[in-house]
C-alpha cells in the first residue's frame, strides 16, 4: 500500500522535523521571496475561490530548499482544502494512484514530490485524471475486455522537480501554471533567519543575520539549518545573544566558507581545477573523481556554482570559471588562463 499524508490542520512531529514544521510558513503573506512568483499565484487562488473551482494544475520547479513543498502546503492553505502528500518514486502501479484519487475530497490538493520520477505507467495513468478528472479502468480481460471511467472530484495536482528537464512533454503540457523558483537574494535570507529566530525563541543581532545569511547558497533551508547549528555553538558558550563573532567561529568549525561553499562544493571545485586542470570533464566523471550521485551533484551541487559564476556547463563538460581560481587563490596553467582572460 503506497503511503501518503492527508493533511488539513499543523502536524505536531518530533525532532528537526518538528522545527522545520513549527517554522514552515503557513500563508502566502508569511512566505518571504519570490515576489512575483507569489503576486500570480495569489491572483490564481481568488480568481478559482470566486469561480468556485479546483485551482489549475501547478508544477513548481527548482534546486532543492526553496520552497516547493512549503508552497504546495500554501496552496492548500489558501483554498481551504486539504492536502494529500506522495513522491514520485513510491508511485509505483496504477493501482497506488487510484487509490490516492478515489480518495481526495473536492477541490483536494495532491502534492507529487519529486514528479520526474514517477513510474511510466503511473504517470499515463495521470492525463484523464488531470484532464477530465476521471480514471479509465479496464474491466475484465481478453475479448470480454471493456473500458470504463471513473469520475474523480476536481482537485489539484501540485507537482515538484528539481530537474524539470526531465518531465515528458505530456505531463508538463498538462499543468495550467508553471513557475520556477530562484535562489534567494541575501537580503531575503536576512527576513527569512529573523523570522525563523523570533519563532525559536533565539536573539539573533542584525551582523549575525547578514552573515548567515549571506553563506547560505541562496537557499532558506540552509539558512534556517545554519542558524539552528550556530544557537547550538552560543548556547553551549554561555551567549544569549548570538552576534557575529560566534556565527563566524561556528560556520568555521561547520567548514561553511564566505561563499557559502561546504565541504563537497569545495571538493568539486578543487578537483576541476587540480586533477582535471580546470576542465571540461563530464558529469559522470567528476561524480566518480569526488565520490557523489551524478543525479545528486547535478541537482544538489551544480545549480549553485553555476549561478555564483563559479564553474560553467559546456557541450563538452564542466569547467572551473575565473572566480574559482582567485577564490582558492589557485592559478590556472598558461593557455587555461588566456582562455579565462579572454573570457
Amino acid at each position: 500500500m503506497v503511503q501518503t499524508e492527508r493533511i488539513s490542520s499543523p502536524v505536531r512531529i518530533r525532532g528537526e522535523e518538528a522545527l522545520d514544521d513549527e517554522i514552515r510558513p503557513r500563508t502566502l503573506q508569511d512566505f518571504i521571496g519570490q515576489s512575483r512568483l507569489k503576486e500570480n499565484l495569489r491572483v490564481f487562488i481568488e480568481a478559482a475561490k470566486l469561480r468556485d473551482e479546483p485551482l489549475e494544475h501547478v508544477l513548481l520547479f527548482g534546486p532543492p530548499g526553496l520552497g516547493k513543498t512549503t508552497l504546495a502546503y500554501i496552496i492548500a492553505g489558501e483554498m481551504g482544502t486539504a492536502v494529500r502528500a506522495s513522491s514520485g518514486p513510491i508511485l509505483e502501479r496504477p493501482v497506488d494512484l487510484a487509490g490516492i484519487l478515489t480518495g481526495l475530497a473536492p477541490r483536494d490538493v495532491l502534492f507529487i514530490d519529486e514528479i520526474h520520477r514517477t513510474n511510466k505507467a503511473v504517470e499515463e495513468y495521470l492525463y484523464p485524471a488531470m484532464e477530465d478528472f476521471a480514471l479509465d479502468v479496464l474491466i475484465d480481460k481478453g475479448p470480454g475486455a471493456r473500458s470504463e471511467k471513473i469520475g474523480l472530484h476536481g482537485f489539484t495536482l501540485v507537482g515538484a522537480t528539481t530537474r524539470s528537464g526531465l518531465l515528458t512533454a505530456p505531463l508538463r503540457s498538462r499543468f495550467g501554471m508553471s513557475f520556477h523558483l530562484d535562489y534567494y537574494p541575501a537580503d531575503d535570507l536576512v527576513l527569512i533567519v529573523r523570522r525563523t529566530a523570533r519563532i525559536l525563541g533565539v536573539k539573533v543581532d542584525d551582523a549575525a543575520a547578514a552573515e548567515i545569511a549571506r553563506r547560505s547558497r541562496g537557499t532558506p533551508r540552509i539558512a534556517n539549518r545554519l542558524l539552528r547549528r550556530v544557537r547550538d555553538f552560543a548556547q553551549v558558550g554561555g551567549k544569549e545573544l548570538v552576534d557575529k563573532e560566534i556565527t563566524r567561529y561556528a560556520l568555521t568549525q561547520l567548514d561553511v566558507d564566505t561563499l557559502g561553499l561546504d565541504e563537497m562544493d569545495k571538493k568539486i571545485l578543487l578537483t576541476i581545477i587540480d586533477r582535471f586542470n580546470g576542465g571540461p570533464v563530464g558529469a559522470s566523471s567528476l561524480a566518480v573523481a569526488v565520490g557523489e550521485d551524478v543525479g545528486t551533484l547535478e541537482e544538489v551541487y551544480e545549480p549553485f556554482l553555476v549561478q555564483q559564476g563559479l564553474i560553467q556547463r559546456t557541450p563538452r563538460g564542466r569547467m572551473a570559471q575565473k572566480r574559482a581560481y582567485e577564490h582558492f587563490s589557485r592559478r590556472a596553467g598558461n593557455a587555461r588562463q588566456s582562455e579565462l582572460d579572454l573570457g
